[in-house]
């Protein structure tokens, strides 16, 4: 198709065919920076796409999708500087190349559905590329260049379907990053380092063969969309709850039986749970080491109120008093140290769902019979509303909880 003295292989899109687009004449500011508020994972990821699409016309967007390429034509070279947003999605192209690096200006790069194995250095000189997607390639983690943590300018990068085993580290170094996809990949271990990505909002893990994710999660304060679904996860790190941002938690088909309780105090919108044992049966495998003489002693002491003193035991045995835990049961006294039982207890979230949390009491028997009451007239049994009370309300909070 011939249209200003230029051949394209590919009809442009809506935005081309727009004569009365004012946003054609717009500048990519020097002071560009990514949209300052999200919700949920879908529309994160269009939000900043968005945010770029006023800069983007006809004059500095190429679009050669579909058009059978195995390298980036000539002519295009030939303009590369004044190429901002370009588009290869459904080519044949088995790399990256040099002749990347001439797209100096580029800030917008889709080469999804490709046959890319390997990227050149060259991409590390684009210094304005703001969105990179290379969605359904080959790529390995061997595939990305050592000085990719240097792109200071990336914010979204989307990886999806390729066939990495474990995160590159050099994903880890981009501190701009705010919208990280990973999805559909064999990744089978998140290095720590994950933690260092302070600006993500928006971290995709789903349909990989993760077994644990590293409890440095918990440090991305910036979290707003964790979507972990699809792997093989049994269990959460506590740390999870450090997220006070978090709206959006994908879980659904993993092997999780419980969840940490803490996770109740997440502001979340929408808890993904369908598919895991968690739902549809009650896990009774109990752990129990019949606690020793010297717990036996010490649970005596912090239960009767003995008062002790550096002049009366040694150091390390004040100390361990000091470690001792209350047993959560609100119609028991007792005191836990290392032993001690873990209970899975049904709790409502939202008047609708129950959920199974995890508790720590102090002998098994406490789950039916508390091992020290409060009084002979309080009642035996435990019920819902003990587990209530150990929990803050949270049908405020959780305002979607998918079971199936």
């Amino acid at each position: 198709m011939a249209e200003g003295g230029k051949t394209y292989l590919y009809p442009r899109n809506k935005r081309d065919d727009d004569d009365n687009d004012s946003s054609r004449n717009n500048q990519l500011p020097k002071s560009w920076s990514p949209p300052s508020t999200t919700t949920t994972t879908d529309v994160h990821y269009s939000t900043l796409l968005a945010e770029m699409e006023p800069y983007f016309h006809r004059e500095n967007t190429e679009d050669f999708s579909y058009a059978d390429l195995d390298c980036i034509p000539a002519f295009l070279l030939e303009r590369a500087h004044e190429v901002i947003n370009l588009h290869l999605e459904y080519n044949l192209l088995n790399q990256l190349s040099t002749e990347l690096g001439t797209f100096k200006n580029l800030v917008h790069l889709d080469v999804s559905n490709n046959r890319i194995s390997k990227i050149s250095d060259e991409i590390c000189k684009l210094n304005y590329l703001r969105s990179f997607i290379c969605r359904n390639n080959n790529l390995k983690v061997e595939s990305i260049p050592k000085d990719f943590g240097l792109m200071k300018s990336l914010m979204l990068l989307n990886v999806s379907g390729n066939s990495f085993n474990e995160v590159p580290v050099q994903f880890t170094e981009i501190s701009t990053l705010r919208s990280l996809y990973l999805g559909a990949n064999l990744i089978v271990n998140v290095p720590k380092e994950i933690g260092d990505l302070k600006r993500l909002e928006i971290l995709y893990l789903g349909g990989n063969r993760l077994k644990s994710i590293p409890a440095e999660v918990g440090s991305m304060n910036s979290l707003v969309s964790l979507v972990l679904s699809d792997n093989q996860l049994a269990q959460l790190p506590n740390s999870l709850a450090r997220l006070k941002n978090l709206q959006s938690l994908s879980l659904h088909n993993n092997r999780l039986s419980t969840l940490p309780p803490e996770l109740i105090h997440l502001n979340l919108i929408e808890l993904s749970l369908r598919n895991n044992p968690l739902v549809v049966r009650f896990v009774q495998d109990l752990t129990y080491e019949p606690p020793s003489l010297k717990e036996l002693s010490g649970r005596i002491i912090k239960i009767k109120n003995i008062s002790y003193g550096r002049f009366d035991l040694p150091a390390n045995l004040i100390d361990y008093l000091n470690s001792g835990s209350q047993c959560v049961n609100p119609k028991c006294k007792g005191v836990y140290f290392s032993s001690c039982i873990e209970h899975i207890k049904f709790v409502d979230f939202c008047g609708k769902y129950r959920l199974p949390l995890l508790q720590y009491l102090c002998s098994p028997k406490c789950t039916s019979t508390p091992l020290v009451p409060y009084s002979s007239e309080e009642s035996d049994d435990s019920t819902d509303e003990d587990a209530l009370k150990l929990l803050p309300v949270v049908s405020k909070k959780i305002q979607k909880v998918l079971l199936g």
